[in-house]
């Protein structure tokens, strides 16, 4: 009797719900994502403005292979927990498998005894039948969960050599977006840039508020702004770069340091481009800030760009919205980093970091008031 209680306990116990479906359908659409980005590589190559194919395919890419990461994660999740519910159960597999192969054979008058007599025997036999469509249907289940395992395998390695296709072809759109905006000569000028003037003004600036205030003395035969106004997107603007917001305006960090400006956390070599159409102000190194942009928008209104890694354009020049401006460093010695799925999505595998400020008549205001910073990017 106690192989009839073994049994019971296995039919008994309720199946953990399992999401490796669901790991599989996002490593699935992930893959999709990114061959619709290759795609449109092949289209920037023969496009006429291949700054902005190149820019959304990159875009995309980088949309395609978070999803990837994620799906990943996902699946090797659900394959751990699958895995480790099987290993901790494989005594009680053996001992149902047993139990099967016995109902399953030839029947002998052995089988039928029972130590209690014919009342015994027609009470077990009776019992047996009844648990057997059970038991059945529990040694399928154990079946399905092993080709579950097996399933999330296969997809975790087919999806992993996806993802370093799709960052290698990430890296070569860079690259041409790199040589594309070398070869731009067709952006429209407001004023030159003075790089005698420019280094005065950095020399003599020990703070952000102070360059941006001698900005318009750098400039030589600026012409009057055209007369465009973003009060109406004021709160709706696209953030910049791919990102969460790791620290809000006015908190303080870890070096003790508070700006008015907001931080997002960011994917290594994420690219940055412009929120709204705006005249580039300044680029370059800046103070303690690195990498800097700085773009006006509309008259007495900029926004500041800190920690690129890259940066695009001069000084004068006029973008349009969505215009690259920059790329996203990579931490030193973690170039390989990007084909990693480690994290949980809440933004630990955002390694870099872009600082975000925004200010009117050289006054900050809150970037969050100005920009969609509930999602994504």
């Amino acid at each position: 009797m106690r192989a009839l209680w073994l049994i019971l306990s296995l039919i008994l116990v309720p199946a953990v719900g399992l999401a490796q479906g669901e790991a599989a359908e996002q490593a699935r659409l992930a893959a999709r994502q990114l061959e619709a980005a290759s795609a449109k590589l092949d289209t920037a190559a023969t496009a006429r403005d291949r700054v902005k194919a190149l820019t959304e395919t990159i875009r995309s890419y980088e949309t395609g292979l978070a999803a990837m990461r994620d799906g990943l994660r996902r699946a090797a999740i659900s394959e751990a927990r699958l895995s480790k519910r099987l290993a901790s159960r494989d005594g009680e597999v053996a001992q149902l498998l047993g139990v099967l192969q016995s109902i399953g054979g030839e029947p002998s008058p052995v089988v039928f005894l029972h130590p209690e007599g014919p009342m015994g025997t027609a009470r077990a036999g009776m019992l047996l039948s009844e648990l057997t469509p059970a038991l059945n249907n529990r040694a399928d289940a154990l079946r399905r969960d092993l080709d579950d395992v097996k399933t999330l395998r296969a997809l975790q390695s087919e999806a992993a050599a996806r993802l370093q296709k799709g960052l290698d072809e990430i890296q070569r759109a860079r690259t041409a977006l790199n040589q594309a905006m070398a070869n731009r000569t067709d952006l429209p000028t407001r004023f030159t840039e003075d790089p005698v003037r420019t280094a005065i003004l950095i020399d003599s600036t020990e703070t952000l508020e102070g360059f941006a205030s001698g900005l318009t003395k750098i400039a030589l035969e600026e012409s009057e702004p055209a007369p465009i106004n973003i009060d109406g997107q004021v709160g709706e603007l696209p953030l910049p770069v791919q990102g969460l917001v790791l620290r809000r305006a006015g908190e303080t960090d870890a070096a003790g340091v508070t700006r008015p400006g907001i931080v997002l956390a960011t994917r290594s070599r994420a690219i940055v481009t412009s929120p709204s159409a705006a005249t580039i102000r300044y680029t370059g190194p800046l103070l303690d800030l690195g990498n800097v942009v700085i773009l006006e928008p509309q008259v007495d209104t900029l926004f500041v760009l800190a920690g690129l890694d890259v940066v695009y354009g001069q000084a004068g020049q006029v973008i349009s919205a969505g215009t690259p401006i920059g790329l996203m460093g990579v931490p030193a010695g973690q170039e390989g980093a990007e084909l990693s799925n480690q994290g949980d999505g809440s933004g630990i595998d955002r390694s870099q970091t872009l600082y975000l400020e925004v200010r009117q008549n050289n006054t900050p205001l809150d970037p969050q008031d100005w920009f969609r910073t509930d999602k994504d990017g």
